[in-house]
């Protein structure tokens, strides 16, 4: 993520219709006979469930051979609960009544002696999701023990290892389609969740620290596992950490940084991903103009890196290119042919390399890592071309751009937001997961935390976070959290926002209730009314109200009816005590699953600004905020007319143009904003506050570059 590759997502930010997939299991049928499938003398299965949602979850399964070679298989099972199967991978699977038959697909229905053969499956669950212990292979018990033995086939097919790294299938010989496929799906959804070491190894400067972060430490990394995350993103920029051409030979001591940090992400038993990161922007973007050049470059560097980490665990993954982009193209089609081009070439590259390469997890991006349906057609395209089965395609999200960065009135997580990111991960999964075919989110955010945490206001960040988690879960994507060093401390290895992180890890497994806003108003100069906040149950059921380790009576201090939250004049009262400006109560509402969701109890008055005089350069209002909190800000000419930048809304963008500050009573007005700004044209500002509060303020540039602010 940079600076410009901000700019270009603010180009993608559009709806799109999804398209339509049909399931991969077909069910109500009879048990499908396998050809050439032999009698097993003995087997051992292993069943697990690493992830589960409501309604929902996703299975692995793996059948060890204790007998004699099998060149075809079936595996039935009875569901103990009543589940169902609702899509497969590396496996067809049918049932007819409560009985299901998993057979092998034509590149895995081979299993030597004491080989193993994975395929995974999502399903539906209700009431409970009891994991089946009774398994049939070929119609023989799997006990674990070994009966009698059978004939081997005639013609038995290759063999496969039977020393897998975990959680990803061992491979089998090589079939005409491809490579040997892995358990892509099942690999992808052990990722889950993921981190970003942001701005450290992708720096642009002349080492890992150019961009302010320390030297990466064992510690840092033991802290991220410790915190849950289960794979790494490791992104790099090599631009200037290479030599010329023709070689391009990559500086040795920056490559084994590069592996030392690997080595240690992978010892501490995550998922690695590493990738070509801002060279996408810094020179893979000329290859409209030097292709020739660009390719070589690149082909140059892959063929290194492949070299380098051929053997490394099956856990690393590589990614062909971060963001690609391309600069001066003549437009789309030129575009797709050109990421077509990296991503194939990349492809060749590192599995003509060998090794662990011949079969380890490859990402590829959209143009832009858009999901936009036109970009997913495109990379759709390349999948088909290559025909492998050991893919992952990957898409960045960084929310719908007036929320994300806080412009165009864009304060809240509302519908047009929420339908975004729904639109967003409808595409890819139907695109992609629909097909089998696993999906990373590389990145996720908010565009607006490249500036400042608190652009986007932190009731309405939690929502956005709360649902991406449940939805990603929801269509088996998995997703990777950007973080250069702003959400986890890289030498105080604390979170920044400890409330954020809460509501990202409970989004992790499950959902949690929140409410329309985590602040309810109390005016300081009138009568004490009851008030009420809608509740968003998201599934779960309200358990009540808690100040600290104190419930609130029911009946008494709140009612609810449905949704409906209200807090009682009497209560108010008593929590907001001495009605001092400002945060005099913090309640949780807590819910039957979850994160309790936090509610300040706020006593304000309209705010009140003042005359004022400066420069385009330094221009502040001066504002006694009187408990409130600022919003956003519109800014309009005399007739109407909107005034400056984003001339397309009235509604300026939170940090760039305005910020206030809460420490020194005022609102800076931006050099950015005064810019844009006609100069003798007397400017309308609105501020908006989150009580609900709207104030009118004046400002006019003179030519020779003063700034005069007054209320009339």
């Amino acid at each position: 993520m940079s600076e410009q590759s901000s700019t270009a997502r603010r180009r993608r930010w559009r709806a799109g219709l999804a398209a339509v997939a049909s399931a991969a299991v077909v069910t109500g049928l009879g048990m499908v006979a396998t050809a050439n499938a032999y009698a097993a003398s003995g087997c051992r299965v292993a069943y697990s469930a690493p992830s589960q949602w409501p309604g929902g979850f996703t299975a692995n399964v793996e059948v060890t051979n204790l007998g004699d070679p099998i060149s075809g298989w079936s595996l039935v099972w009875t569901f103990p609960s009543g589940q169902q199967v609702t899509q497969a991978w590396n496996a067809t699977v049918t049932s007819s009544g409560g009985q299901f038959t998993a057979a092998n697909v034509g590149y895995n229905g081979a299993i030597a002696t004491n080989g193993t053969v994975s395929f995974g499956f999502n399903g539906s669950w209700s009431g409970t999701n009891t994991n089946p212990t009774v398994f049939t292979l070929n119609g023989v018990a799997c006990t674990g023990s070994v009966g009698g033995s059978t004939p081997p086939p005639s013609s038995p097919s290759p063999s496969r290892s039977t020393s897998p790294s975990p959680s990803v299938s061992p491979s089998a010989s090589p079939s005409p389609s491809g490579p040997p496929a892995v358990n892509a799906m099942a690999a992808v959804a052990a990722m889950q969740p993921g981190w970003n070491l942001g701005n450290s190894f992708d720096a642009t400067g002349a080492d890992e620290t150019s961009w302010g972060n320390p030297q990466v430490t064992e510690a840092l990394l033991d802290k991220v596992k410790a915190e849950g995350f289960k794979s790494i993103r490791i992104p790099v920029t090599w631009g200037q950490h290479h030599g010329s051409a023709p070689n391009y030979t990559i500086d040795a001591a920056w490559l084994a940084r590069v592996k030392q940090v690997v080595d240690w992400a992978l010892a501490d038993g995550f998922y690695v991903m590493i990738n070509i990161h801002h060279d996408s922007w810094q020179w893979i973007a000329n290859m409209p103009s030097d292709r020739t050049t660009v390719l070589n470059r690149y082909n140059a560097l892959w063929t290194q890196l492949a070299a380098a980490f051929r053997d490394s665990s099956a856990k690393l993954t590589f990614e062909s290119v971060n963001e690609p982009q391309f600069t001066g193209s003549s437009g789309d089609a030129q575009n797709a042919q050109l990421l077509n081009e990296l991503n194939t070439s990349f492809h060749r590259i590192v599995r003509q390399s060998g090794g662990g390469n011949a079969t380890r997890l490859l990402v590829l991006p959209t143009l832009h890592t858009s999901a936009d349906q036109a970009r997913i057609d495109e990379l759709t395209s390349t999948f088909t071309q290559l025909n492998d089965p050991n893919l992952i395609a990957t898409v960045h999200f960084y929310g719908y751009w007036p929320f994300s960065v806080n412009v165009a009135g864009g304060t809240r997580f509302d519908a047009t937001t929420q339908a975004d990111l729904v639109g967003q991960f409808d595409r890819v999964y139907n695109a992609f997961v629909a097909r089998n075919i696993p999906v990373i989110i590389g990145e996720y955010g908010l565009l607006g935390f490249d500036r400042h945490t608190g652009t986007i206001q932190q009731g309405e960040k939690l929502k956005f976070f709360e649902y991406l988690g449940y939805y990603a879960r929801s269509k088996q994507l998995t997703t990777m959290l950007w973080d250069n060093g702003q959400h986890l401390g890289r030498t105080s290895l604390a979170w920044s926002d400890p409330e954020l992180f809460a509501q990202l890890k409970s989004s992790w497994t499950t959902r949690s209730g929140t409410a329309y806003a985590d602040q309810v108003f109390v005016p300081k100069a009138s009568t004490i009314t009851a008030k009420t906040l809608t509740l968003n149950l998201n599934g779960t059921t309200f358990q009540g109200l808690r100040q600290g380790s104190t419930d609130l009576v029911s009946g008494t201090d709140y009612t609810v009816s449905g949704s409906t939250l209200t807090l009682t004049a009497p209560a108010l009262t008593r929590l907001v005590g001495s009605r001092a400006y400002g945060v005099n109560a913090t309640l949780h509402a807590r819910f039957s699953q979850g994160v309790p969701w936090r509610i300040n109890i706020v006593t304000n008055d309209p705010p009140i600004v003042s005359n004022a005089t400066g420069t385009t350069a330094s221009f502040a209002v001066p504002t006694q905020f009187r408990g409130d909190q600022l919003a956003t800000m519109e800014a309009k000419y005399a007739d109407g007319t909107f005034a400056g930048p984003h001339n397309w809304t009235s509604f300026k963008e939170f940090d760039v143009t305005f910020a206030p500050n809460y420490t020194t009573n005022t609102i800076t007005l931006k050099p950015e904003f005064f810019a844009e700004v006609n100069a003798g044209s007397r400017v309308t500002l609105t501020f908006h506050f989150w009580s609900g509060t709207t104030v009118t303020y004046y400002v006019t540039k003179a030519t020779s570059g003063s700034v005069t602010g007054t209320t009339s």
